[in-house]
């Protein structure tokens, strides 16, 4: 067979986006709890995505996940706008993710407590997270 090139190769796909039905996650008892879909699903991959540190694991795609280990011992001036765009760019990977506003910061002992708004093809979800620094 002879490779085709140029203009006579034609794609005949089309990609579409999947569902966002999933598994329901119960994080206390650490077990899957049925199924979920759309809005709660994105809670939960926000959630998920914030959990698992960044190149840490080979299981995960490089692209998957936050890197804030290394935040540790870092003065609060630099780590707050850094945690900031992390969170950002962590969340904007997942493509039903099509913004993420509304930081607010509060300080207390040595952590960094974020709350913000992350806005999804389903509607927004509040989320949080705490940092060690």
């Amino acid at each position: 067979m002879i490779p085709v090139t140029g203009s006579a190769l034609q794609a005949d796909f089309t990609i579409t986006e999947g569902p966002s039905h999933t598994y329901k996650l119960d994080v206390d008892r650490l077990t899957v709890a049925g199924y979920t879909d759309e809005l709660a699903a994105m809670a939960q991959a926000i959630y998920l995505i914030l959990s698992i540190e960044r190149y840490q694991y080979v299981i995960y795609n490089w692209d998957y996940g936050i890197e804030l280990q290394d935040l540790i011992g870092q003065p609060v001036p630099f780590a707050i706008p850094e945690i900031k765009r992390r969170i950002t760019e962590a969340l904007l990977q997942d493509t039903r993710i099509t913004d993420v506003t509304d930081f607010a910061f509060t300080l207390a002992r040595g952590m960094v407590h974020v709350r913000f708004k992350a806005t999804t093809v389903f509607g927004d979800v509040e989320a949080e997270r705490t940092v060690a620094l």
